[in-house]
């Protein structure tokens, strides 16, 4: 699709959060001129990116996949290849692949409230331009796509053989016969470690401290049942209420009963493991349950090549790396033909593009987030944010419906923009909670939330599917009227002030506040 000079709205990223949000804006904003910019010269986001052995969602497909089109695959817990597949189909069928621009990557967004748009800067192969829009929704996921997290190692570079980060797995790397060390303990060495052992591997997986994992079915008995005697929608949208339940139900469970969690997840793996050499130290985290995302692994696969012998799991630090392998804190010697470095992501919002308000550089971990989608002060655009404790699409589905609703607001009641404003002090905290590395060092560029409604996330996706329905866009919002022009910087950590001195109302014509 060629690039064209204008938009009604333009969405970044064509992963799972840019398809959900094309098929809502079809359906809620009939009519709406839009545009999908896809950095990358395919669809799928994550699911064309990462191409390790093994790789798989880490949440089930039925509260993953979209809520409009069924997942009808075999697996629950579903591999990599297939669920790129749902996306590409997915697509093609509601013709959200014909709004795609594939190969323009955004570098900034600056909105003009003169002008009462935004212009985006984009690179491609024919080199920069701009693209203007009256809306724009960041849906670029949540990490870098183009660096990986990776620590430093001492002696890294004397290794004589293959360091890979999973980000960037070669094609065709034979392992038979190797030995591999994978260095970490997350979703992604998880996976790892028993594929590459399914491919002849010697493994080692070295973690600094355990993770809390369960093992479930990759095919869910229930949703096959189901899908025998309801049609297809039925049987998908009764697995994935089902799915919800028990996601949400056992996240609670464990934050309300850390200790009787602890022991029913401890004692799941131990009865997995008992026959083998690794022992339960390797599985007992220091943190409490979901203060870091748990490890799903699919048919115990990890526990089978544990028991069949084919993979050791190391709990220690990393002392040195040296051109044989890795010698770790404690003096154990790992011999390594392989390292893999599994140590996590660059968590990156928008895309890493810079975003600017009428001139002003907006840094979003300087902001609060409103409704878990828009950034205060920031005029017609929101960023999605996905769970960290349930799938990401539960939440991305929610947001893109609130913000169509936004969208449709605005242009209905003749407004050119609206924004979030903060109209009283309140404590901020992290906009996540998650003890994980990735999160915490990132906390700095991370939105955070206020106390109360509609700037605070639960994190629960039915208390915020209730909230979602019952909210009123113009709860906490700054609307100005078409033809007129106010800067959101006015407003910026203004509120509170204006509360504390009982001066909370305006005689600016140009604007409509609502709190």
């Amino acid at each position: 699709m060629p690039l064209q000079e204008h938009y009604d709205v333009l969405v970044v990223g064509a992963g799972l959060s840019g398809i959900d949000a094309g098929y809502r804006i079809q359906t809620m904003c009939p009519g709406a001129d839009y545009a999908i910019l896809e950095a990358r010269e395919s669809l799928g986001g994550t699911w064309d990116l990462f191409r390790y052995p093994g790789v798989r969602s880490d949440s089930d497909m039925f509260t993953l996949g979209f809520p409009f089109e069924p997942w009808t695959g075999e697996k629950s817990i579903a591999d990599g290849a297939d669920i790129l597949n749902y996306l590409k189909d997915t697509a093609a069928k509601y013709g959200i692949d014909e709004r795609i621009v594939y190969s323009t990557k955004v570098t900034a967004a600056d909105w003009s409230s003169e002008d009462a748009r935004w212009t985006l800067t984009v690179s491609s192969p024919d080199g920069d331009s701009t693209v203007s829009a009256d809306f724009v929704y960041l849906c670029a996921g949540y990490y870098n796509y183009d660096k990986g997290y990776r620590p430093e190692f001492p002696g890294l570079d004397e290794f004589a053989g293959d360091v890979i980060h999973p980000q960037f797995w070669p094609e065709g790397l034979d392992v038979r016969g190797k030995k591999v060390s994978v260095i970490g303990s997350g979703a992604t060495a998880m996976t790892l470690v028993p594929a590459l052992a399914k491919q002849g591997a010697s493994v080692t997986m070295i973690q600094r401290s355990p993770t809390y994992v369960i093992s479930q079915p990759s095919r869910d008995p229930i949703a096959r049942t189901l899908r025998k005697v309801l049609p297809t929608k039925q049987a998908y949208a009764a697995t994935r209420m089902k799915n919800a339940v028990t996601t949400v139900g056992f996240y609670e469970f464990c934050r309300r009963a850390p200790g009787l969690a602890t022991k029913a997840l401890k004692t799941g793996v131990a009865r997995q493991i008992r026959h083998s050499s690794v022992d339960m130290t390797a599985f007992t985290p220091r943190y409490k349950p979901w203060d870091e995302r748990l490890c799903v692994v699919p048919d115990a696969d990890l526990f089978k090549a544990i028991r069949h012998h084919d993979v050791d799991v190391i709990t220690d630090t990393i002392d040195r790396i040296d051109a044989n392998g890795i010698r770790t804190g404690s003096g154990r010697e790992v011999p390594a033909d392989i390292i893999v470095t599994a140590t996590g992501l660059n968590v990156q919002l928008i895309g890493g593009a810079t975003l600017r308000v009428d001139g002003q550089q907006c840094d979003p971990g300087k902001r609060y987030i409103y409704q878990g989608l828009m950034l205060e002060g920031v005029p017609n655009a929101a960023v999605c944010i996905g769970y960290t404790n349930a799938s990401w699409t539960l939440r991305a589905d929610l947001s893109a419906k609130f913000f169509c609703r936004f969208v449709n607001h605005v242009r209905e009641h003749g407004h050119a923009y609206g924004y979030p404003t903060v109209t009283e002090e309140m404590p901020s905290t992290p906009a996540l909670d998650l003890a994980a590395g990735y999160i915490q060092r990132s906390l700095a560029t991370l939105p955070k939330q206020g106390d109360r409604k509609p700037w605070f996330l639960r994190q629960n996706y039915f208390a915020d599917r209730r909230d979602a329905r019952r909210a009123n866009v113009t709860d906490d919002m700054t609307f100005v009227r078409a033809g007129e022009v106010r800067s959101p910087n006015a407003d910026l950590h203004t509120a509170a002030a204006n509360a504390a001195t009982g001066d909370t109302a305006t005689d600016d014509p140009a604007h409509e506040s609502v709190a």
